[in-house]
C-alpha cells in the first residue's frame, strides 16, 4: 500500500505504484534477472506478428468500432465455441477492451454501485481491489488456504450479504497458480444463482493450464451465462502482452453496461492489433499444445531448482507464476526479501504480501514468473541457491 498522498481521493488512498512496476523499475536499474511482472521474454508466433504488421500496411491505423471490429468479435465468437462449446453472439455479446485490466476496471465501473460488495478469492490481483475502489464498491475476501489452496464454502456464504453484487473470480489463479475444479465451480456458481449475484469471471491464463487439467469457464455451468461476464486477452495465450488487446463477452444488457463504461476510459484502442488477434485466436490447436508443453517444461525446471535452492515450492496448476515460501531459507518478511533480492543475487520476484488484505497471511511468501526462456531460469536459480541461509 502506497503514502497518503493529500490530492488523491479517499477511495484511492493506500494505493500507490502497482508492485510490479515497481520490481520492474528495481530490475533494470541493478540488471537483475526479471521474475517479477509477468510478461514473456520473447514473442508469440510469427503469423501473428506479421498479420500486425500487414494491417498497418493496409491503413487500419484510425479508431477501430468502440465495441471492437466485428471480425475479432466474431473470432471471439468462434474460439468460445471451438474450445468451450459456448454460443456467443458477436453483434451484441461480445466486447473488445484495452487488456483484460480494462474490461475488469469497466465491469466494476458499470455494475458496482458505491456502498455494493465486491467477493474476491484472496490473494488476488491487486489490480482488483483498485478497480473496486474505483466504482466505491467494499471487497470482501474468502481465502485460499494453504496448502492445497482450497476455500471453505461456508466462509463463502458468509461473506455474501444484503450488499453484495457480484462475484470476481479468477481461474486459473494468479498468483497462486490455482485451478478451479468442477466441484468448486459448481459450489460456487450455487451461491450466485441462490443470491441472485452476477459473476465476473477473469480467465486471461486459460489456455496455461498443466497437468492434462482442464479450463472450464463458469459461464458453461448450468444458470450462469445469463449471469457471468467472461474476460481474457492476448497477452498471455499469446505473448504480445503490450499489445493490450481484451475482451469480454455476457449477455447483450449486460455487455452494454459495460460499454458505457468502457468508451469513457479509452474508447477504442489498439487498430491494427485488433485485426492481427483475428489471426491469433484461429491459430491451430498445435500452438496451444506446444504452449503448455513449453511452460510445463519451465515450470518443472524452475520448481525444481527453486526446491534446491532451499525454498517451498507448490508447483502451479496454470499460470505462468510459482509462489515460494522464504521461511526454510531462514527469511520471514517477503517484502525485505525481495527488495534485497537483486542486490544479493541478481533476481527479482514480487513479494505475495501485496496480494492481501491481511498482509500477514503472505508474509512469508513471494512470486516468482518461470514465463522466461530456459537459460534464463537456469541462471536464475542458480543465482537464487548462492542465498544459503539468512544473513
Amino acid at each position: 500500500m502506497g503514502e497518503r498522498n493529500p490530492y488523491l481521493v479517499e477511495r484511492l488512498q493506500g494505493f500507490g505504484t502497482a508492485i510490479f512496476a515497481e520490481m520492474s523499475e528495481l530490475a533494470a536499474s541493478t540488471g537483475a534477472i526479471n521474475l517479477g511482472q509477468g510478461f514473456p521474454d520473447a514473442d508469440g508466433p510469427d503469423e501473428v506478428l506479421e498479420a500486425a504488421v500487414t494491417a498497418i500496411r493496409a491503413g487500419h491505423n484510425q479508431y477501430p468500432p468502440g465495441p471492437g471490429i466485428l471480425p475479432l468479435r466474431q473470432a471471439v465468437a468462434d474460439h468460445q465455441r471451438r474450445f468451450y462449446g459456448l454460443e456467443v453472439d458477436p453483434d451484441t455479446e461480445v466486447l473488445v477492451t484495452a487488456g483484460a485490466s480494462e474490461a475488469i476496471a469497466a465491469a466494476m465501473l458499470a455494475l458496482v454501485e458505491p456502498g455494493d460488495e465486491v467477493v474476491v478469492f484472496e490473494p488476488y490481483f491487486d489490480h482488483y481491489a483498485t478497480s473496486i475502489a474505483l466504482a466505491g464498491g467494499r471487497r470482501r475476501v474468502v481465502r485460499l488456504q494453504e496448502p492445497d489452496l482450497h476455500f471453505d464454502e461456508a466462509e463463502l456464504e458468509a461473506v455474501i450479504g444484503p450488499d453484495t453484487r457480484l462475484i470476481l473470480l479468477n481461474s486459473p489463479h494468479n498468483p497462486t497458480g490455482k485451478v478451479f475444479d468442477a466441484d468448486e465451480l459448481g459450489r460456487i456458481a450455487a451461491l450466485a444463482i441462490a443470491h441472485d449475484l452476477l459473476v465476473v469471471t477473469d480467465e486471461v491464463y486459460e489456455h496455461l493450464i498443466f497437468d492434462g487439467l482442464p479450463h472450464l469457464p463458469l459461464a458453461t455451468l448450468p444458470g450462469m451465462a445469463e449471469r457471468t461476464l467472461t474476460i481474457s486477452s492476448a497477452g498471455k495465450s499469446f505473448g504480445f502482452t503490450g499489445w493490450k488487446i481484451g475482451w469480454a463477452h455476457g449477455p447483450a444488457n449486460l455487455l452494454a453496461a459495460v460499454l458505457v463504461a468502457k468508451q469513457s476510459l479509452t474508447y477504442a484502442s489498439g487498430g491494427p492489433f485488433q485485426h492481427a488477434m483475428v489471426t491469433a485466436l484461429g491459430i491451430d490447436d498445435a500452438y496451444f499444445d506446444e504452449l503448455v508443453d513449453d511452460l510445463q517444461a519451465k515450470r518443472d525446471l524452475f520448481c525444481a531448482g527453486l526446491k534446491t535452492a532451499g525454498f517451498e515450492v507448490r508447483p502451479p496448476s496454470g499460470t505462468y507464476f510459482a509462489t515460494a515460501d522464504i521461511r526454510p531459507l531462514g527469511y520471514e518478511d517477503g517484502v525485505d526479501f525481495c527488495l534485497a533480492l537483486p542486490e544479493r543475487c541478481g533476481v527479482v520476484a514480487v513479494p505475495s504480501a501485496a496480494f492481501y488484505d491481511d498482509e500477514a497471511a503472505g508474509r512469508h511468501l513471494v512470486r516468482f514468473a518461470f514465463c522466461k526462456q530456459p537459460e534464463v531460469l537456469t541462471e536464475a536459480v542458480e543465482r537464487l541457491a548462492t542465498l544459503g541461509g539468512a544473513q
